[in-house]
């Protein structure tokens, strides 16, 4: 093997060219990976970078900031994935790779997951609380539908809410329920019903189908969009078996459309019975009140009061006058007993007045206005008054001496 032969190429050009070869392949444009996750790495930048194997062989991926924002799991080693990407060299180390912008779980599983997920989310963050859920209004005047309004859900709902209460208007907002940007829209159409004052209550859902024809249901925007409405809402979502994200958000969830157009209004039928009933028992309590008020009057009719009406005032006068003398022989004894003991009393302060003790023979000293009880109270040469039963001597003490009385 001569230099002068082969054209000598560098690491670079070499590269380059497996570049070019392997980006011209249409094949490697856009193809579906099956495999294990392993080696999986997330960076501060928000790239993801790991690898997927199987029995024989692995290939490197890389998942750039961008579409890894969109992943609806968290990738981790071991899981079995189905990628998206193209296939290209990466001329600095000479290594290919896949290029993945989109990553799925393998089979029915990554739904499963991903619904989990976001039913713990929207759970720890209080969108199925028990007390927040409003009450639904027992006579609705207008009810929107925000559904599809093509498929048979919304005809069966129309034809019960029209059978059952005709009263109740019904207001259809059209919306795709599934495929790519059927939340977002049904999001909006709630919120947009919410900006309205003459709605009384939203249903919202659709017909049965597979666990990926219902998925609008499950998204975020959905969830949210219920939990923040001011009008109470009903989620109406496949069949019975089938349970939703919006299901457990919503105010009620109803089983079918068909069952949440019989939840949302009361039966005219039933409600008729039950007027029929109320009409029956108040006409029974009318008919027992107006015998009782006839028994009443047929009392009074024989009563003496109304046979004899005088006889009976002169009854009254009579026992008016006994009750005037019964007051006027109480009064009576009142003030005899009264005057008995104002005597006994006026006889004790008479024989406490000071005056009857000086008309006994008794004398009051008085020195300088005070009644005098000990001798310490005047001195020799000092004036005094003193008061007998008919008069006061004024006279001065020439001297005083102590004494015990006995």
């Amino acid at each position: 093997m001569s230099g002068a032969q082969l054209p000598v190429y560098s690491v670079s050009q070499v590269n380059g060219y497996l570049k070019e070869l392997v980006d011209g392949d249409p094949l490697l444009r856009g193809l579906l990976v099956r495999g294990e996750v392993s080696n999986y790495k997330c960076y501060p930048s928000g790239h993801h970078y790991f690898s997927l194997k199987d029995e024989q062989g692995s290939i490197r991926c890389v998942m750039f900031r961008g579409d890894a924002a969109r992943l609806r799991f968290k990738p981790v080693n071991g899981l079995s994935v189905i990628a998206y990407g193209r296939v290209s060299v990466y001329p600095r180390d000479g290594q290919y790779q896949l290029y993945c912008t989109q990553l799925m779980e393998d089979g029915r599983g990554a739904l499963d997951r991903a619904f989990e997920e976001l039913k713990k989310k929207l759970e720890a963050q209080g969108l199925f609380d028990p007390a927040k859920k409003q009450s639904l209004p027992a006579y609705p005047r207008r009810i929107a539908l925000v559904t599809s309004p093509a498929g048979a859900a919304v005809r069966d709902m129309i034809r019960i809410l029209r059978q059952r209460w005709p009263l109740t208007e019904v207001l259809v907002v059209p919306v795709r329920v599934q495929g790519e940007g059927a939340a977002e829209e049904i999001a909006a159409a709630i919120h947009q019903v919410n900006n309205r004052d003459d709605i009384d209550l939203i249903i919202t859902g659709r017909g049965g189908g597979s666990r990926e024809d219902l998925w609008a249901f499950n998204e975020e925007p959905v969830a949210w969009a219920i939990a923040l409405s001011n009008i109470p809402v009903i989620s109406a979502v496949g069949h019975e078996p089938d349970v939703t994200i919006s299901d457990y958000v919503a105010d009620l969830r109803a089983s079918t459309p068909s069952n949440a157009a019989e939840l949302a209004v009361p039966d005219q039928q039933q409600e008729r019975q039950r007027l029929e009933g109320l009409t029956l028992r108040l006409r029974q309590a009318m008919e027992v009140q107006l015998d009782r008020d006839r028994k009443e009057l047929r009392r009074l009719e024989q009563s003496r009061v109304l046979r004899n009406p005088v006889a009976v005032v002169d009854d009254q006068r009579m026992r008016l006058d006994g009750v005037q003398r019964r007051l006027a022989m109480a009064l009576e004894r009142t003030l005899r007993r009264g005057r008995v003991e104002l005597a006994g009393l006026a006889g004790r302060v008479d024989a406490m007045s000071p005056l009857k003790v000086l008309s006994r023979g008794y004398a009051i000293a008085k020195a300088e206005g005070r009644a005098v009880t000990t001798v310490e109270q005047v001195q020799p040469g000092q004036a005094m008054d003193v008061l007998v039963a008919d008069g006061v001597y004024h006279c001065r003490v020439e001297e005083k001496e102590e004494q015990q009385w006995r």
